[in-house]
This record gives structure tokens, sequence and C-alpha cells, in this order.
């Protein structure tokens, strides 16, 4: 097993779903078979328009021959396992790229840089996971929120040691609830997307909420595209499903709501949901389909 970087377009030619499998040639097939069992970086190429650079990580769990293609195959990841960095990591920083063992013996990029599919040694994997689940106040719950246990915790660093106990930051909770704020948040510029309020305290915090569409303990997964940004109230009212969104994005208040016009007079003046600037970004059908059978009352 080894720490891998796995290149991802969002314009990409291949079937990739990163939270869910990695399509790739035989070419890597050898590589990407080394980080089975282990954990991957996600680098957008700095040739895409707007490149996120490292932007997420996750654990690989098999591989499997692609089932469309006979010269593909799939790497799937382990459920529930991916997460998106709040803070996205450049290629470059003021020492040079942040993927330290891209240089040669005479400090230069070597042509592993081009690599779609390459191992990670485990210091670029504990730098840029650093940087990118790095932590910010900014981004935290108000100190009244009740987000869930360990959201008002003190602060703590993503860690990383040579018995690589560390690693169980990428699966807590605490950690990827907090990611999961800040990624949503960012890409709703902190903004209600059902009231369109935007309201932010003297410490720089929003009041927005980062809501999961899909819950995790149902099956849910911790990506923007799972995730929409509510006030407190709104929140609420979404988990239980009093509001609830149509694929086209149009509002919807349950007729079990006991006082509709007040309800109505929260909904943003063009009646539907307003979505991040990114595509890619926006409520994803399937999860809004889960939310509408399954918590939206009719």
């Amino acid at each position: 097993m080894g720490f891998g970087v796995f290149m991802h377009r969002s314009d990409s030619r291949y079937e990739d779903v990163p939270a869910v499998r990695y399509q790739f040639p035989r070419q890597y097939l050898s590589r990407v078979e080394a980080c089975v069992g282990d954990w991957i970086v996600y680098l957008e190429p700095s040739k895409v328009p707007e490149t996120r650079g490292y932007f997420a990580v996750a654990q690989v769990d098999r591989i499997v021959p692609d089932p469309t293609r006979s010269d593909m195959f799939n790497a799937l990841v382990v459920p529930q396992s991916y997460l998106d960095f709040g803070t996205t990591v450049p290629f470059n920083d003021d020492d040079g790229p942040v993927e330290r063992g891209l240089l040669n013996e005479y400090g230069r990029l070597s042509g592993r840089a081009q690599s779609a599919v390459r191992a990670l040694s485990p210091e670029d994997f504990a730098r840029i996971t650093g940087r990118g689940l790095a932590s910010d106040d900014a981004v935290l719950p108000r100190n009244d929120a009740t987000e869930g246990p360990g959201m008002n915790d003190p602060v703590a660093p993503f860690l990383f040691d040579d018995d690589r106990s560390a690693l169980r930051e990428l699966t807590s909770r605490t950690v990827r609830d907090r990611n999961f704020r800040r990624v949503v948040l960012r890409a709703y510029a902190d903004r209600c997307a059902i009231t369109g309020l935007r309201l932010i305290n003297g410490g720089g915090r929003a009041e927005a909420e980062a809501a999961h569409i899909r819950p995790v303990e149902h099956g849910g997964l911790d990506i923007i595209s799972n995730g929409i940004a509510l006030s407190g109230t709104v929140h609420w009212m979404f988990d239980r499903g009093l509001i609830g969104l149509s694929d086209d994005m149009k509002i919807e208040v349950s007729r079990q709501v006991n006082d509709p016009g007040t309800v109505g007079s929260l909904i943003n003046s063009t009646g539907h949901l307003l979505g991040p600037a990114r595509p890619s970004d926006r409520p994803h059908p399937a999860f809004l389909a889960w939310h509408r059978e399954h918590c939206f009352k009719h």
C-alpha cells in the first residue's frame, strides 16, 4: 500500500466520479494497485481554467474492470471516505512544488509531474492534506451553534506522524463536518440559498449553516453537490421535510406546514434555489430525489 496522486479534470473525457470511482487506462494499473487500501489526493492540472489544484482526498477500496470499455479500469473509492479540501492547495508555493517528490536531483521539476497517476511520499501527503484541512475560525459555527458533538471544540491542526495514527483525522466526524461547512459556505458565498440572506457577525462568521441533502447516516457524502448553505431556521425545516427542492431547483413547501404564509415570505423572490456559480457544485439530482422520497412531507 502507499499514498498516491490521481489527476482529475472537471472537463475530463473519462467517466470519473471522484467521490465514487476513478477511471483509468491499463498503463496505470500497477500504480493504482499500489494505492489500494490507502489514501490518494486528487489534483486538477494547472491547464484547467480556474484550477483547484490539490482539491480532495479519498481512500481506494479496490479495482474493477470497466464494464463499458475493455481497455479501462475503475478504482472504487471507500464509501464516505472522499473529502473535499476546505482550502484548495496550489501546485506551487513559495518554495516550489508542494509535492516535493517531483523534484529531480538538480532541484528541477521532473517528468513525473506529467503522470496522471503517481506515488506520493508520506511527507508530501502530510504537507498537502495538512494545508487542505487547515482550520479557520472564521468558518466555524456561531458560539451558540448546535451542529453536533465536537463542533465547538478547540481547533486542532491536522497532524501526521510516522506511525500514520493521525490518518484517523481523515475519518473524524468533527474534522469532516468543519471541512464540509467550509467548502459549502465558500461555494454559496456564505449566503442562505433559500432566503438569499448573507448575515455575517462581528467575528466574521456566517449565520448560514452547511446542510447535507442526504444525511451521512443515510449514505450521504461529504461533497459540495450534497450540500446547501441554509439559515438556521430553514435548515431545521429542510431536515424535517417541510421544505424541498425539485430537480430544476424550484423551492417547494410542504402541505404540512402550519404557517405557509410566513414560510413563503422567507423564500427569495425567484422562488428557486440560489445555487453556486460552478455547475458541478450545485445540488445533484440524485441527492434531491432522495430527499423528496425519504424526507419531504408531500
